[in-house]
């Protein structure tokens, strides 16, 4: 085992992915409102991200036992000091821009999501019910990237449709992400929507929620509330569309890497796809 494959390494490295995606999606909006680019804010929103993530993954979580064995053995401690950093680094960019609230509001319902608040003798714990977790997931980081966004747009509504289309996709993405964990969640007690039911049902529901959405983002295209960014709002449907009809859990035992690797480069990589796409056509 070499130095950069221990496990505290592997925690360390196990939300970087996660994190470069959520500062895309941030840069994605921002193209949807019609603003010009500030990367400052979207390392700043990768760092959050990657805080709130590898803090759930130093502490400890029962599920991820089950999920997430090549973490166990893992220094939390360093994993924590690690967040500390990334969390106060990017809590630092985005208030010299006089943003307060977003910092914190993911940062807080991640700790909350994964360990409650104890009120007397009751312990609220948003880890609960069928979709709640997918719903606090996608309620979380849409509304961060719309808080970000609405420093610099002042258009309720396009800031609304903002929220609603990563609110959905942040929702439908982190269902995907449940139908490997299945065992896990339910030895947590957590029941996700593919636990509750079934795989086939719940990509029925995916499907249907993606669909809806795009028309939506459609709409607000034609109408002039968002920006024309065919490019991105194309590939975002097809592609997650086809994967949604093809993926099955069972793909991530797949003796072929192609297979073991959709689920991963479907959710975490679409928004780099989609830039280099729009800035290859614009070209």
């Amino acid at each position: 085992m070499t130095f950069f494959d221990t496990p505290t390494m592997r925690l360390l490295n196990s939300s970087t992915v996660v994190a470069i995606a959520g500062g895309l999606r941030l840069n994605i909006a921002f193209l949807l409102a019609g603003l010009g680019m500030r990367i400052p804010e979207y390392c700043a929103f990768a760092l959050i991200i990657y805080a709130t993530y590898t803090l759930d993954r130093a502490l400890d979580c029962r599920e991820d036992a089950i999920n997430k064995c090549e973490l166990i053995g893992a220094n939390g401690n360093i994993g924590i000091f690690a967040c500390a950093v990334a969390f106060l680094i990017g809590t630092i960019i985005l208030l010299q821009d006089g943003i307060f609230l977003a910092p914190f509001f993911p940062f807080i319902i991640g700790y909350i999501y994964t360990h409650g608040i104890k009120i007397g003798p009751y312990t609220l714990r948003l880890k609960g019910g069928a979709g709640v977790k997918n719903a606090i997931i996608g309620l979380t980081w849409g509304g961060t990237i719309a808080l970000i966004v609405s420093h610099w747009c002042n258009a309720v509504t396009t800031v609304l449709i903002i929220f609603l289309f990563y609110g959905i996709k942040l929702f439908i993405t982190s269902c995907i992400n449940d139908f490997k964990d299945v065992r896990g969640d339910l030895a947590a007690g957590i029941r996700t929507l593919p636990a509750t039911l079934g795989e086939e049902l719940t990509k029925k529901v995916l499907i249907l929620m993606h669909v809806s959405l795009h028309g939506v983002m459609v709409y607000a295209v034609f109408v002039h509330l968002i920006a024309d960014e065919r490019v991105i709002l194309v590939y975002s449907f097809v592609v997650n569309l086809v994967f949604l009809i093809l993926y099955s859990s069972s793909f991530e035992q797949s003796s072929h890497l192609i297979f073991r690797r959709m689920r991963w480069f479907v959710i975490y990589w679409e928004s780099a796809i989609s830039l280099l796409l729009r800035a290859g056509l614009a070209a």
